[in-house]
């Protein structure tokens, strides 16, 4: 009996609504710095860069003298070939042969040609199976070719003017990434602070009302109070409880929300704690801007997409005539051994211009050609447009967070007044020197001047990263925020 006694104890214990688990205190930096190594935001941001990062790797890469090996090894035919005799007769004749090659090559793109050169060797072997078996060998020991378009666009050169930019805008947007997972990690942390204080203040309440309808029944008895003067303490009783309730629900939800961003175990409950100090700067606008063009993602953004703008108006122009050169100088050498293929060698020279022109075609390139140009019309047009919103938004959040410290400081004063006020209302409301009318509305007073508190602090915080991700600037320390970037790219294990 004792022992079913016991386990029914037990199971009211665990499963009882107020059971929580275990408490982690973390601080508002704590916070931050989890979420910028731990959330789902910060890993995508990570993997983002490190994507840039292997992208602009390889166009530099492209850059560098490349060195190919091709070959056949082996190809071996069996078949009926069609052959044309010196009298212009065709017929069939059967092939029975082995053939081996290989070529290693040394390119390189001229940048400021948009050619390609290259230094080759090939090899190639022939073995005869019928009509007497033999062995020939061809050599090309050397040769130097070059590829070169005339005219035409010269994407290398474009490519080394936009890659670096938009390199650059990559890891700009790694750092505003950041700088916004500490945003969204205030914003829920703050949302978590809100709802503990909502509860702890729905709690008090309840426990004063629970006191105050106590104290009204034995009033009552007395007859010193109206019987509506007990029903509203009642029914002030039953909202404080139904209000504690409702608290708790919001509490739960953001507590969930901020774990599962923070990537905390399901058996810990953070318990965020209220900021004693906020960093006290006061920026001035046209060094916020400064800052923010020479460092914001948007500054690159928009450079980069006028470069490209340029690009594909180029690139129409460069398709309404095309002229290709292609040239190659060498030696080779043929002979039944290999050592011979080697010596005796000939010059091997080709020279090559290719051209095409389009004599009628209704004028669809040199449309396209006005294609491009109006579309890089609207770009710039956007990019201006775009700009001036960024500066105006940038003058707004400014003045807001110079501000919000006054806010901030006007609503932790107000928190105190009210407080004190309600206190000091309850107690004279013992004593029946004020109605239940200044008392409520003492109390609510009390309450929305800590709910303000709440939010003036959350809003300067918020303006602060908000004013960092933009300008990618440490204001407290008065330095740029800065990150090894290439450490960050080759990390292997993001979680």
């Amino acid at each position: 009996m004792r022992l079913i006694s016991f386990f029914i104890i037990l199971t009211a214990v665990l499963t009882a609504p107020g059971a929580r688990g275990e408490e982690l205190r973390l601080s508002l930096d704590e916070c931050i710095a989890r979420a910028r190594s731990l959330s789902v935001n910060a890993v995508v941001a990570r993997n983002e860069l490190r994507t840039s990062y292997w992208e602009y790797r390889s166009y530099k890469a492209d850059r560098l003298p490349e060195v190919t090996f091709n070959a056949s090894v082996p190809s071996y035919r069996k078949q009926y070939s069609s052959y044309m005799n010196d009298a212009g007769n065709y017929s069939f004749v059967r092939t029975n042969y082995l053939e081996m090659n290989g070529e290693l090559s040394l390119s390189q793109v001229i940048t400021a040609t948009g050619g390609t050169v290259s230094l080759n060797s090939q090899l190639d072997f022939l073995r005869q199976f019928d009509g007497g078996p033999y062995n020939r060998y061809m050599s090309v020991p050397v040769s130097l070719s070059l590829v070169q378009p005339i005219f035409g666009v010269n994407t290398p050169k474009w490519d080394s003017k936009i890659e670096p930019v938009r390199y650059r805008e990559a890891k700009a947007a790694y750092l505003s990434a950041t700088e916004e997972v500490a945003m969204t990690a205030i914003q829920k942390f703050f949302n978590l602070l809100l709802t503990r204080e909502n509860e702890a203040i729905a709690r008090q309440n309840l426990a004063n009302a629970t006191k105050l309808h106590e104290v009204a029944i034995e009033k009552r008895k007395l007859g010193e109070i109206s019987q509506n003067d007990l029903l509203q303490m009642e029914l002030n009783e039953l909202q404080a409880r139904a209000e504690l309730t409702t608290c708790e629900s919001d509490r739960k939800s953001a507590m969930f929300d901020l774990r599962t961003f923070l990537d905390l175990s399901e058996s810990i409950e953070p318990v965020p704690a209220v900021p004693s100090e906020v960093p006290v700067v006061s920026p001035v606008y046209a060094d916020v801007l400064e800052k923010a063009l020479e460092r914001n993602k948007l500054a690159s953004n928009l450079r980069r997409r006028q470069l490209e703008a340029d690009y594909e108006v180029a690139k129409a122009k460069g398709a309404m005539r095309e002229i290709n050169l292609r040239a190659s100088i060498g030696y080779t050498g043929t002979d039944r051994e290999f050592s011979s293929a080697y010596r005796g060698l000939k010059d091997n020279q080709i020279v090559e211009i290719g051209v095409s022109i389009p004599l009628l075609d209704w004028g669809k390139r040199r449309g396209r050609v006005r294609v491009a140009e109006s579309n890089r019309e609207v770009v710039k047009a956007r990019l201006r447009q775009e700009s001036q919103a960024f500066e105006q938004d940038l003058f707004v959040l400014t003045e807001r967070f110079n501000n919000q410290r006054q806010q901030l400081e006007i609503a932790e004063r107000s928190d105190t007044i009210a407080s004190k006020r309600y206190d000091t209302n309850v107690a004279t409301y013992l004593i029946g020197r004020i109605s239940t009318l200044d008392l409520n509305d003492s109390q609510t007073s009390k309450d929305q001047a800590r709910r303000q508190y709440i939010n003036e602090l959350f809003s300067y915080w918020y303006y602060y990263y908000q004013l960092r991700s933009l300008t990618l600037w440490d204001f407290e320390a008065d330095r740029p925020i800065e990150a090894d970037i290439e450490a960050v790219a080759k990390e292997k294990n993001f979680n």
